[in-house]
């Protein structure tokens, strides 16, 4: 099949039954359809047509090794640093399409399998099906150009404890028996965004315990949304009608939700790691998947920052602002969060090297300082777009009062600018809103906080994996050294 149109995206969302809830009701078909889904699955549609754009066909897609069809670039396997750069301007494509809006695009998560794939070795080490399986199913998903959600979070219930010691032992999901046909599962996990998507990958959580208790909890699995007992429970939907009135909510709420398992059979060519403690703990690492999906990341922070660059500009130039020093001043951080991101980027290209399943990675030092960084950079974009706006985002006529006659000639006069039309300023300020002061926008800024867990714990781990002994020597170096003269 190879790359996939957005039609037939569509027809997929439509046509194949799935378990979504949503608002209370439930969503079997036609979703691409359903009021609060239709713009988002027309967003993701539009990504798989640029694929098949002329212009871009070489940019965003490659000549699949097994197939001989053209498949999106975001499965390529790098064995050079040019790759990597091949498959950075591919992401940057579709990136820059949402403004960095949104974080489940197909390239997040291919890049994730593309890299598993890779380290197949490190699947089959206790179940040697296991390493078959990995590779089968990253050609799979290639070559059907599928779209892959994914979820790693046990429920937020009793954080204190692990899974094993919750207040049921199916709360958080885990393997209920072993059949010769598969495993099944049974429980839910936190967090699915996306449930939009073709399939699920279903992997470890952050961190589990080697007690015999905790060995169901620890697998990795891969299912069609469209599997039996297979439940999702959607949030509070974001999605707006107008596009005017909500320029983002109206294209980009991609969703979030809880997925259910209710006995679910989980075949055995789906099974990638079973009862693996070890494996649970280390599979990201080990395999340089974080390597490769933090990486897709920054390019998508990028495309974000440049965006709302262009939004404190255009809001500084558009009232008159821009000569006065503090507000420069604001613009000059968005510009310096702008340029960090992309020094990180291109430092973990500069260093790429080989890695052991052979193929070419950023380092990571610099991706895993700007996964970081950017949660904590992100909210004070918001407050900078805020503090430059002003009343002028609260103050802000609807799509309904721009088409009232009454209202028109009042909106023309009294919402104009120094150097554009009433409409025009509307516009602006209301795309402001949606990144600053919406619902939108504030579930953007709580998905930067939290994109890749808990920034504290995070910061924890980073400190703990970085090599700062080099640094410790160099200054006891320094305290001892005799100066002769």
């Amino acid at each position: 099949m190879g790359a996939r149109t957005g039609k037939q995206y569509l027809d997929s969302l439509d046509n194949e039954s799935r378990e979504i809830w949503i608002g209370g009701n439930l969503v079997r078909k036609d979703l691409s359809k359903h009021p609060c889904f239709r713009a988002m699955a027309l967003s993701m549609a539009h990504l798989y047509d640029m694929q098949h754009d002329p212009k871009l066909r070489d940019e965003i897609t490659y000549v699949s090794p097994l197939s001989g069809e053209r498949v999106g670039l975001s499965f390529l396997q790098p064995k050079t640093s040019e790759d990597i750069v091949r498959r950075r301007t591919m992401m940057k494509q579709w990136a820059d399409y949402s403004g960095g809006m949104l974080g489940r695009t197909p390239d997040y998560l291919n890049s994730d399998l593309m890299a598993l794939a890779a380290a197949s070795e490190f699947f089959g080490r206790k179940d040697s099906r296991f390493a078959s399986n990995i590779k089968n199913y990253y050609e799979y998903v290639r070559e059907n150009d599928l779209l892959l959600t994914h979820t790693l979070i046990h429920p937020q219930a009793n954080r204190a404890v692990g899974p094993s010691k919750q207040a049921g032992p199916f709360l958080a999901a885990r393997v209920v028996e072993k059949r010769s046909d598969g495993v099944v599962i049974r429980g839910a996990r936190m967090l699915a965004t996306l449930p939009l998507a073709d399939e699920i990958m279903v992997f470890p959580s952050t961190v589990i315990r080697g007690g015999p208790d905790d060995m169901p909890y620890a697998f990795a699995i891969a299912l069609p949304l469209t599997t039996k007992g297979l439940k999702f429970i959607c949030r509070e939907p974001l999605c707006e009608e107008s596009n005017f009135d909500h320029p983002l909510a109206s294209r980009f709420d991609e969703q979030d939700a809880v997925v259910i398992f209710d006995d679910v059979l989980v075949p055995w060519d789906r099974v990638f790691l079973l009862e693996d403690v070890e494996g649970a703990n280390t599979l990201q690492e080990a395999t340089s998947g974080i390597v490769f999906m933090s990486y897709q990341v920054v390019v998508k922070d990028i495309a974000k920052t440049e965006f709302i660059l262009g939004v404190v500009s255009l809001i500084a130039d558009t009232i008159g602002i821009d000569q006065f020093q503090h507000v420069q001043e604001k613009i000059a951080k968005v510009i310096m969060a702008l340029e960090s991101m992309k020094a990180f980027l291109r430092a973990s290209e500069a260093d790429a090297r080989m890695n052991r399943w052979g193929i070419m990675t950023p380092d990571f030092a610099p991706l895993n300082a700007a996964r970081n960084l950017y949660p904590r950079i992100y909210p004070q974009l918001r407050a900078i777009i805020q503090q430059l706006s002003a009343s002028g985002m609260m103050a802000l006529p609807t799509e309904a009062d721009m088409q009232s006659e009454v209202l028109r000639k009042d909106i023309d006069m009294y919402y104009q600018a120094r150097n554009t039309s009433a409409e025009d300023r509307i516009r602006l300020f209301r795309l402001a809103w949606d990144i600053a002061g919406s619902s939108f926008g504030s579930r953007q800024e709580l998905y930067e906080r939290f994109f890749f867990g808990d920034p504290v714990r995070m910061a924890g781990a980073l400190y703990s994996w970085y090599d700062k002994e080099p640094y410790k020597q160099r200054v006891k170096e320094l305290l001892h050294r005799e100066e002769k003269g």
